[in-house]
């Protein structure tokens, strides 16, 4: 019998009559949003289908694997190797603190590499055994929808096998993206960038966005020649400007050689490597070229078209509030749908659909307030509104609280390395709407942030609490002074 859901408070007229189904569910995808919302529905006592693409570190249309883009090619790896790549500033920092370090220290690429391998298919089993463990059945193999009830699975040998569901759920994710300029079959995404065979001592990176910065961060703090272009002023467009600004000055001061305002017109492939050509004229030779560029929906092979369900023009899967598509049985969730593209993002939707839609409790995910953080080196967290969002935003005057300093750290290894805060303050409530960090344990700091604003805390309780000293996380707690007020309607003024 066809199960009862409650949407917007109101009971699916579900029958003995109704057709009887395969699955109460069909997932297809088994990255963190499809395996969440499995193994939620699934305790909530729905009967689970979930398919996915064999298991591989670089993803295509025909492998991918359990635990998505985020366990396999993006987050848990691009951790990995920010860990690895902060050693090399750690051990030039040490020698001020007593450590005798010879100064030939070697860095071996392949051993990182194999210990980044060896964690993710670790964690894809861990995976595997969660759905396993809740009783959710794995398919492997390519999904696509065939009907508003149907889902095709074509398994590894080719054949066929097909299955209906009252209930199916897009949880397909997203892949990288190369813009189409000459040479472009010579460059790599985030991809490959995790599972390069060598190592490439010089690297060019093309992109302004967090993924460039971080594996900028991470190939200079192995020891490469880094080059990065992006296409506006400054990098992490998006960000608070004065952030953006900081991170640049890092950046730089870590020995990235940045070049603003700058695309790239062609790769060249070359005796000694590839020549890179740029929207300047300029030329540089590097050993491995680096596209991120973007990512789009990965949604064209769904067959969603043909059973009428909405994309939008970027083809991400349209939603409502509930992550339900037009066709009520076909419900989407994560970065198919475009919304904010963040692994825990995907996870909250995920565990949304469930109670929704099996656990008879209509729930509608939450974005105000969401973290989030970058992992270059050193890194930046924020939450809540930028200062430009703030203004933007205002109904009456905003307040600006800024604390920059060098970090304790840093007076003895004799790096010259600027921490900053921020909070941004609304004037009539006294509601803390914004806070962003650029320094060491940025993201650890920012997630007990995180958790105040969305409380609704005010300056008043942020400067009653006591601070933990000596650290850096105090300095949220001490912002007395107002950095600089801006009048309603006025434009923002940052510190650049």
């Amino acid at each position: 019998m066809a199960r009862k859901m409650l949407v917007d408070g109101e009971v699916d007229k579900a029958t003995a009559e109704e057709a009887n189904y395969d699955f109460d569910l069909f997932v297809i995808g088994a990255g963190s949003g499809g395996v969440r919302a499995a193994r939620f529905s699934a305790n909530q006592g729905a009967k689970v289908g979930i398919c996915e693409l064999p298991f591989h570190p670089i993803s295509s249309e025909e492998i991918g694997g359990v635990g998505g883009t985020c366990v396999i090619r993006g987050c848990v790896p691009k951790k990995i190797l920010v860990y690895g790549a902060t050693y090399g500033g750690e051990l030039e920092d040490a020698k001020n603190y007593g450590w005798e370090i010879n100064e030939n220290v070697d860095f071996t690429w392949k051993k990182l590499l194999q210990k980044k391998t060896d964690e993710i298919l670790r964690l894809n089993n861990i995976y595997k055994r969660l759905l396993a463990n809740a009783a959710v059945k794995l398919y492997e193999g390519e999904g696509r929808i065939v009907g508003p009830n149907d889902v095709e699975v074509r398994q590894i040998d080719g054949t066929k096998i097909s299955y209906t569901a009252k209930h199916i759920l897009i949880a397909t994710g997203s892949r990288a993206q190369k813009p189409n300029i000459p040479g472009h079959e010579l460059a790599i995404t985030s991809d490959e960038a995790l599972s390069l065979e060598e190592f490439p001592k010089r690297a060019v990176v093309l992109g302004g966005g967090y993924i460039a910065v971080e594996f900028a961060s991470i190939w200079r703090g192995m020891g490469a020649t880094v080059d990065l272009f992006f296409r506006k002023e400054l990098p992490l467009r998006g960000f608070d400007d004065e952030m953006r600004a900081l991170v640049a000055r890092n950046l730089e001061g870590r020995g990235i050689n940045l070049h603003p305002q700058t695309s790239l017109s062609q790769l060249i492939k070359t005796d000694d490597g590839i020549k890179v050509i740029s929207s300047h004229g300029e030329e540089f030779v590097a050993d491995v070229v680096l596209f991120a560029t973007g990512r789009n929906p990965n949604t064209k092979r769904l067959n969603l078209e043909a059973v009428g369900a909405e994309l939008d023009q970027a083809g991400a899967v349209k939603v409502d509030e509930y992550s339900r598509t037009n066709i009520p049985s076909i419900w989407a969730v994560g970065d198919a749908t475009n919304r904010i593209n963040l692994t825990p993002v995907a996870l909250m939707e995920a565990s949304c659909f469930a109670n929704t839609v099996f656990g008879g409790k209509p729930t509608k995910a939450d974005y105000s307030n969401v973290a989030c953080a970058v992992f270059c080196i050193p890194p930046l967290a924020v939450v809540g509104l930028s200062e430009e969002e703030a203004v933007e935003q205002a109904t009456g005057d905003i307040l600006v609280f800024t604390s920059g300093f060098n970090p304790m750290k840093n007076t003895i290894s004799g790096r010259q390395e600027k921490t900053l805060m921020k909070l941004i303050v609304d004037e009539k409530t006294d509601k803390v709407i914004g806070a962003s960090m650029c320094g060491p344990d940025a993201a650890e700091i920012m997630q007990g942030i995180a958790i105040a604003l969305k409380c609704g805390a005010t300056k008043a309780q942020f400067d009653s609490t006591v601070g933990i000293h000596p650290s850096s996380a105090e300095e949220f707690v001490t912002m007395r002074s107002v950095t600089r007020r801006i009048a309603y309607k006025a434009k923002p003024k940052t510190n650049l």
